[in-house]
């Protein structure tokens, strides 16, 4: 039968459905096999021939049919499974059934009053016989979603068949063991298999249709309370699931050995269609989700090697145990981690190769993927954070987020992405093994759109971050504060910034230290708090290699004078607050010396109106999302509990009003603002006598004679002799007693999980458009937008 007659027959069963008033019973096979039996459709064809409004129609005007539909699709998809689909007419069912369910779940999710219907039991509907009859208690989900699991391990349909001769009998599906049957060598597994484009495609329609099981998360409200038991992710995340560990590792490998390069031959996917690039996608996609497990919230161990459960103990760990978490926090063989850190760092750096040898590579789309899939790493095995940080090869994923940050900074529609690349690199900070690792040079020159300098990793961090901060748009403004911490993070193991970078973090206490600033946000002067720590970190611990820095603090030192000498009376508050509605440019770009931009960069482009986005839950402002922690003279840390009710006036800035009000605070318009709290003497009086200037006070006291003498001396504007003098000079005995180090470390919270959430689901909603498998339903996590 040709397609076109196929497309026709299915056409024309899917206007009986929806025109039949009356319910059609399950056994009536010749109506029921019309939709998979004889018609050779693809995904493409079903989402077109049956459009949104039918699927509505049925659900509201004959629901008993609809559901019969998917019951009889899960029926087959079953006995596929059963059967181990050896003809080719099974194996057409099969697809066709799984195209027909990715249609139509999404639309059974959308409806409250259906969300039950997978989980019920279907009475022996269209069962003949007796023996199968305890099946029946399974509910549909659970049965659907066994099906999958055994039919992407069946062999000569997803996988390599193990059999030599057509003689031998198949491969029996009860016995097979499909830890043999992984998809990709990589961690735990050793052999690779034969790349079968067949197979990657079935693969990839199971995935498609797992995927939509799993996104029934996308119908329910975004609510902190919701916990993250999805029930379909859990069940199929189960021990129910005999395929857990098989499946699991197929994915992560699938995900981590891809090399779109087309291997290693430069232009190489121009004569190649790469059908890889398709599966992987899925296969990430899969796998962030079925990770979604809330740990702040979660009794499942994580593995650091100082919990007392690790998930290595054979005692049951209480509570629902997500397989896919427990395994990922298991893996600890230094080849695995080796294997996934290289993968995800070859796939992340591939948009910058583009920048070398435009169209040399292959262009992957999956970096935000990828980006959740590497903080879920970090997050649940510990080990693999220690193994990430204890060479150099941190900064091959460094240099990829620093790039996207960047290219997104201008780009509304790109929210998310700023964000999680910032969340991964407030996680790394809190490891001190990350400030020393930022002291490498830096040489790889990736064009960007950032001032040329010559210095190390640190300057190509805190130098986009002075761009972000700069010219980033409005809406980074509840960033500042993270990008600000990780700077401080870091500064103490930070042994020498390059003077473009110095001038940058100077031009930055300058347009902070502004006093409309200051006093048009509750919560402004933090970032100042910030600023002075990361100098007050480099002067006491690493004054040895940074003249550079310590120049420009003499240079700029009216900076300092200005903050020490602070109005606090109420005329100047209010006149400041004037000045800043004629003004309200945040913060300019002038007086920082703009350089010309790198080579061969493109400027970071807003996004083109139109473009779709998805909204995304507020995050924990910078007290909820970090711990402080003390750094012992032996490198070790100590947790400092916060102390107990701080007034919401005090100046420390780990401690914050709670996020809501301060998401109004940020959005700086001063109006609006000004009506919900108005800046008073008493206040700024309570965090003014708490900025930590000491230490600068007292070099400048000692510095700024020495260097104007220099200068009278010898008639001198050249920086060169200042900053030889600065280079040799010493301040040892001068200066305050050092401060302990302090560390603001990530701590899991369930306001991030449900952040992630949002985010995630909005990522595969926005990329799944071939076939727009959720477009136009009713999604409630979040909302679509237009920019």
């Amino acid at each position: 039968m040709g397609s076109a007659d196929s497309k026709l027959n299915f056409r024309k069963a899917v206007i009986q459905l929806t025109t039949k008033t009356q319910p059609v019973e399950a056994t009536d096979d010749a109506f029921w096999d019309q939709f998979w039996a004889d018609t050779a459709t693809s995904v493409q064809d079903v989402f077109a021939l049956v459009p949104a409004a039918e699927i509505r129609a049925v659900r509201e005007e004959s629901p008993s049919n609809l559901a019969t539909l998917c019951y009889k699709a899960v029926e087959k998809l079953v006995q596929g499974a059963e059967s181990g689909c050896h003809s080719e007419k099974e194996r057409q069912i099969v697809l066709n059934c799984s195209r027909l369910l990715t249609r139509v779940l999404p639309y059974i999710f959308e409806d409250p009053d259906w969300r039950g219907f997978f989980w019920s039991t279907v009475p022996g509907a269209g069962r003949g016989g007796g023996e199968e009859d305890d099946e029946n208690a399974r509910p549909l989900a659970e049965s659907l979603l066994l099906a999958i699991a055994d039919l992407l391990f069946c062999p000569d349909f997803t996988v390599q068949s193990h059999r030599r001769s057509a003689v031998d009998s198949a491969e029996d599906v009860h016995s097979l063991d499909s830890c043999e049957y992984i998809w990709e060598a990589g961690v735990g597994f050793a052999h690779s298999p034969q790349p079968n484009y067949v197979h990657d495609l079935n693969r990839m329609e199971l995935l498609k249709l797992l995927l939509t099981c799993f996104s029934e998360a996308m119908y329910l409200p975004p609510a902190p309370e919701s916990g993250s038991s999805n029930p379909w992710v859990q069940f199929f995340c189960s021990t129910e699931n005999r395929h857990a560990l098989p499946l699991f590792t197929s994915l992560l490998n699938t995900v981590c050995a891809y090399d779109p390069v087309g291997y290693g031959i430069p232009y190489n996917h121009l004569l190649f269609s790469d059908y890889r690039e398709p599966l992987v996608e899925e296969a990430a996609q899969v796998l962030i989700v079925t990770l979604d497990h809330d740990s702040a919230t979660s009794t499942s161990p994580t593995v650091d090697g100082t919990t007392t459960g690790t998930a290595m103990d054979d005692a049951d760990p209480p509570g629902p145990e997500n397989l896919f978490v427990n395994y990922l926090s298991r893996i600890h063989r230094e080849e695995d981690f080796q294997f996934i850190l290289k993968g995800i760092a070859r796939l992340l750096s591939n948009p910058l190769l583009q920048t070398y040898l435009p169209n040399s590579t292959k262009k992957i789309q999956f970096h935000q993927e990828l980006l959740v899939l590497f903080w879920k790493l970090c997050d649940f095995n510990k080990k693999f954070l220690f193994f990430v940080l204890k060479s150099s090869d941190v900064l091959d994923i460094l240099v990829p987020i620093l790039y996207f940050l960047n290219d997104a900074r201008a780009d509304q529609s790109r929210v998310g992405l700023m964000h999680i690349g910032v969340f991964i690199l407030l996680l790394l900070s809190g490891e001190r093994n990350f400030g020393v690792r930022l002291n490498k040079p830096y040489s790889v020159r990736v064009p960007m759109d950032i001032p040329v300098f010559t210095g190390t990793h640190a300057d190509l961090l805190i130098v986009v971050f002075h761009k972000i901060i700069t010219s980033g748009h409005q809406r980074l403004q509840p960033l500042f504060d993270c990008l600000l911490t990780i700077v401080v993070n870091v500064s103490p193991y930070l042994k020498s910034l390059s003077m473009v970078t110095a001038n940058k973090l100077l031009h930055l206490l300058e347009a902070f230290s502004t006093t409309w600033f200051l006093y048009s946000a509750a919560q402004n002067h933090h970032l100042v708090f910030f600023l002075l720590e990361v100098f007050n970190n480099i002067i006491q611990y690493q004054f040895d290699g940074n003249s550079n820095l310590v120049y420009a603090i003499i240079r700029k030192r009216s900076a300092f004078h200005q903050l020490a000498n602070l109005p606090t009376d109420p005329p100047t508050i209010h006149k400041a607050l004037q000045r800043r509605r004629r003004t309200p440019e945040p913060l300019s770009r002038t007086g920082s010396q703009e350089g010309a931009s790198m080579e061969g960069s493109r400027p970071a482009a807003p996004a083109e109106p139109g473009t779709l986005k998805t909204s995304l839950v507020a995050t924990p402002g910078i007290d909820k999302l970090t711990e402080k922690s003390q750094v012992s003279e032996d490198g070790t840390l100590r947790s400092l509990e916060p102390e107990p009710q701080q007034s919401s006036a005090d100046g420390s800035p780990a401690e914050g009003e709670p996020s809501q009000a301060w998401r109004e605070q940020r959005r700086l318009s001063s109006t609006s603002a000004s009506l919900q709290w108005s800046p008073t003497s008493e206040w700024v009086l309570s965090w003014k006598s708490k900025l930590p200037l000491q230490t600068i006070m007292r070099l400048l006291q000692v510095l700024v004679p020495q260097v104007e003498k220099i200068c009278i001396d010898k008639g001198l504007t050249d920086e060169s002799e200042i900053l030889r003098f600065l280079q040799h000079g010493t301040l040892v005995g001068l200066l305050p007693v050092p401060h302990p180090i302090l560390i603001r470390k990530y701590q899991a919270n369930s306001g991030t999980a449900m952040w992630f959430r949002t985010y995630m689901w909005g990522v595969i909603y926005l990329r799944n458009v071939d076939p727009p498998v959720w477009y136009d339903t009713d999604v409630k996590l979040f909302e679509i937008q237009r920019v």
